[in-house]
Order: structure tokens, then sequence, then C-alpha cells
């Protein structure tokens, strides 16, 4: 999900908090249990995401949520704002420009790596490493298989595309060829 600039901004302030207090990775893991509640009780999600309950309610019901999960006061006040701001809407969003910010803060960045079939685990290692190497930071992968691409693979990090797909490679033995 692409992050709105008000996720982005309550991304980057839950962050910074965290960060002062030293609980990121913590508060990193809540954010991510909560969204597995989310996902896997989908009523609760609906009586919490949607306004047709008053806020009191709603409050109430993630006060218990966050005292059952056992989650730190940093991020129980954060759900508790976002509420009264009717953001939590964007909580999928604000997550996941938390975990980029976590990420980029950790020295990781994630490509989205596109192959023409699925990697087996020497493949995804070795690749992995190569992205490693050429970015200088430690490299996650996203990887999705596309059979029209004949061979090989592309990968985007950081919005710089490597392709090593088996079309370029014919496409530039091909202008090689012609003299270009």
């Amino acid at each position: 999900m692409k992050a709105t600039a008000a996720a982005r901004r309550y991304a980057r302030a839950l962050f910074s908090i965290a960060q002062e207090s030293n609980a990121l990775e913590s508060n990193r893991g809540e954010l991510k249990s909560m969204a597995d509640l989310f996902e896997a009780e989908p009523a609760l999600r609906n009586a919490l995401f949607r306004p047709l309950h008053p806020v009191a309610e709603r409050r109430a019901v993630l006060r218990a949520v966050c005292e059952r999960l056992g989650l730190d006061a940093t991020v129980r006040n954060f759900f508790a704002f976002l509420i009264d701001q009717r953001r939590l809407v964007d909580f999928d969003a604000i997550r996941g420009e938390f975990d980029r910010l976590a990420d980029a803060a950790a020295g990781v960045t994630t490509a989205r790596v596109t192959t023409a079939a699925p990697l087996d685990d020497a493949q995804r290692q070795r690749l992995q490493s190569a992205l490693s190497a050429r970015t200088g930071r430690r490299v996650e992968l996203e990887v999705w298989v596309d059979p029209e691409l004949i061979g090989g693979a592309v990968a985007v990090v950081d919005n710089v595309v490597f392709d090593g797909s088996l079309r370029t490679q014919l496409s530039q033995l091909r202008d090689t060829l012609r003299g270009h």
C-alpha cells in the first residue's frame, strides 16, 4: 500500500519516539502483532476502522486489545491518537512506512525482484549477495514470478533497476552485433 502524506507523517512521528526511547524493534514487533490480529479478525478490524461506532467505544476496545497483547504505552497511545484523528484507516500505510524507516535506519533495503521461474534457496542467496554488494546495504528480497519474462531476473532497489532478463541481454547482443 502506498503511503499518503498523512501516513508518512504519523509513521515518522512514531518512528522518532521509538528511536528516542530505544524501542524501535519492539514497537515494530507490536505493530506487526496488531496487523496480524487485524488480518485474523476482520470483524475487529471493521469495528475499529469504521467510524460507525462512537470514538469512546472504539478506544475502549482498542485499549483492551492493546492490554491483552501487552503493547507498550507508546504504541497504545499512538493507536488511541489514530482513533481520535480518524486515521486508523491509514494503519497499513503507516506500518509500511514505519517498517521502511526502521529498515533504512538499520541499513536494510528491499529489492523487488521479478523472475521467470521460482528461485531456489541458493539462487536467492546469490542474488541477495550480489545486490547487497552493488548497493552497499543489506538487501531483503520480495520475489514475484512472471513467466513472460522468458529468463533471468529484473530487480528494483531504491528506484534503481538491475535488468538481467534474457530479453534485455538478447537486445544488448543484437545492438552489439549491429554495431550500435
